[in-house]
C-alpha cells in the first residue's frame, strides 16, 4: 500500500511548491489525505490599519490627538500600555504622581472593556475612521469623565478558526459550501507570541485525493470568512500524509489471484 508524507515550511500564508520527483498514484487505487501537524507562532495580528486609531482630547475638544497603534497581536493590557506610552510622549499625564487620566481595562465577567477618565478636560472620541473602538466593544461615541463601560463585548480576537486549505482534496464543506479545507484550528490556544504545535485529536480525518499525479502542492491559510491569514513573516510548517485507501474486498481478490498463479488454489 502506497503512503507519502509531505512536509513544507514557509513564511507566507499562501504558498505553492513543486515535488521532486512528482508523486504518481496508482490508477486502479483510491487515495486519501490528512493533515498530520501544523507548527507556527501565534503572531496573527488583531490590530491592523483597519482598527488602530485612538482619538482623544486633553483640553475639552479644543485640540484632538490621534494615537496610531502599530500592527500587532495585542491583549487589553498591551493596548492600554501602548496608549499610555503615547500619552506620555504627548505630555498628557499627571506629572505630580505619574498617573494617567485615561486608563483602559477589561471587565472579564461581562467580556467588556472599561475606559476610566479621571480629568474632566479629557475626552475620547471613537467616531473616527479605523477606530479601535469596535474592537474594544464601543460604538462610535464620545466618552467623558468617569467610568465608561463598552456597550458591546470586546471583539479583540476576530479570527474564530484558521482553515488549512490544500488543493489536492475534495469532500470537505465549510458553511455549507464545498471547500479545500483539510483541517481547522483555534489560533488562540496559546497567548500571543507563543509557539503552537497543533495536531488532529483524537484521530486524523482523511479526505479523498482528487488527482493521480501530484507535481506541485498549494497550501493556504484563511480565517472562517475565507480571508487570508497574516503571519507577519513568521514561519509555518505543515505536514500532510497521502495514503492508499484500504479496500478489503480488493485485497482479498488480489490475494486469491496471486494464490491461483502459484497453483495454491
Amino acid at each position: 500500500m502506497g503512503s507519502y508524507t509531505i512536509t513544507h515550511s514557509d513564511t507566507k500564508s499562501d504558498f505553492t511548491f513543486n515535488l521532486s520527483p512528482p508523486i504518481h498514484l496508482k490508477q486502479d487505487a483510491q487515495y486519501e489525505a490528512a493533515l498530520l501537524s501544523i507548527n507556527l507562532y501565534n503572531s496573527i495580528p488583531n490590530i491592523t490599519d483597519e482598527n488602530n486609531k485612538f482619538k482623544y482630547s486633553a483640553d475639552n475638544r479644543q485640540t484632538w490627538k490621534i494615537i496610531t497603534l502599530n500592527r500587532g497581536c495585542y491583549e487589553i493590557q498591551a493596548i492600554n500600555d501602548e496608549i499610555q506610552r503615547a500619552m506620555t510622549v504627548n505630555g498628557d499625564f499627571n506629572t505630580d504622581n505619574k498617573e494617567f487620566y485615561i486608563t483602559l481595562s477589561a471587565d472579564f465577567p461581562e467580556l467588556k472593556s472599561i475606559i476610566h477618565i479621571t480629568d474632566p478636560s479629557y475626552i475620547v472620541d471613537f467616531n473616527v475612521e479605523n477606530s479601535i473602538g469596535p474592537t474594544l466593544g464601543f460604538q462610535p461615541v464620545t466618552l467623558r469623565l468617569g467610568y465608561n463601560k463598552s456597550q458591546g463585548i470586546v471583539d479583540i480576537n476576530k479570527i474564530n478558526l484558521v482553515l488549512v486549505n490544500v488543493d489536492i482534496i475534495s469532500g470537505s464543506y465549510v458553511s455549507g459550501y464545498q471547500s479545500p479545507c483539510i483541517y481547522s484550528f483555534d489560533p488562540y490556544k496559546v497567548p500571543p507570541g507563543y509557539k503552537l504545535d497543533d495536531r488532529p485529536n483524537p484521530s486524523l480525518t482523511y479526505y479523498p485525493v482528487n488527482r493521480t499525479s501530484i507535481n506541485s502542492l498549494r497550501i493556504w491559510l484563511t480565517d472562517q470568512n475565507n480571508k487570508a491569514i497574516d503571519l507577519r513573516g513568521e514561519k509555518v510548517t505543515i505536514k500532510i500524509q497521502i495514503r492508499e485507501v484500504i479496500n478489503i474486498k480488493d485485497q482479498i481478490k488480489r490475494a486469491i489471484r496471486e494464490l491461483k498463479k502459484e497453483n495454491i488454489l
